[in-house]
């Protein structure tokens, strides 16, 4: 199957089966390493990606569910040589540590700030649940997210 969708922002056409996994066709075939294989059964989050903006587990997705749509994955998502603002967050508030959950962590934040600009420590929390963290510990992630929020905010202002 022929597959035409935007990936980081530029066209990508790929020849791939309907039915090979999204997590697979970005690691092994695209060389897009930051969505990570974990659980395979959409428990983990570190397959996170975003797809029309919106956070999906690559790990259940099919490859011809790409069809059309706009997919970034972390790759995608700072300028050139820098961090997003979400990312750099993360690093000010020593939100990362062995860095595997990162990826999936980031995009699923972009997400949900996107829907909810001015989220709580609660509602940060919530829309979190499905994206699991072993090492560093949700408050330094929560404090990452708030004080992304609050930039992103301040830009919006």
């Amino acid at each position: 199957m022929r597959l035409n969708f935007m990936l980081n922002g530029k066209e990508t056409i790929v020849d791939t089966q309907p039915d090979r996994r999204v997590v697979d066709l970005l690691r092994e075939d695209l060389g897009l390493i930051g969505a990570k294989e974990c659980c395979g059964a959409g428990e983990c989050g570190a397959c996170t990606i975003l797809v029309n903006g919106i956070s999906r587990l690559s790990c259940l997705m099919l490859a011809a569910q790409l069809e059309g749509m706009e997919v970034t994955t972390i790759e995608g998502v700072a300028p050139e040589g820098g961090f997003d603002i979400v990312q750099q967050a993360f690093i000010d508030h020593g939100a990362v540590q062995c860095g595997f959950c990162t990826p999936g962590m980031v995009l699923a934040v972009m997400d949900l700030l996107h829907r909810n600009p001015q989220p709580t420590s609660t509602e940060i929390r919530e829309g979190l649940s499905g994206n699991l963290c072993r090492c560093t510990g949700y408050q330094k992630i929560v404090e990452a997210v708030l004080a992304a929020a609050a930039l992103l905010n301040g830009r919006r202002g």
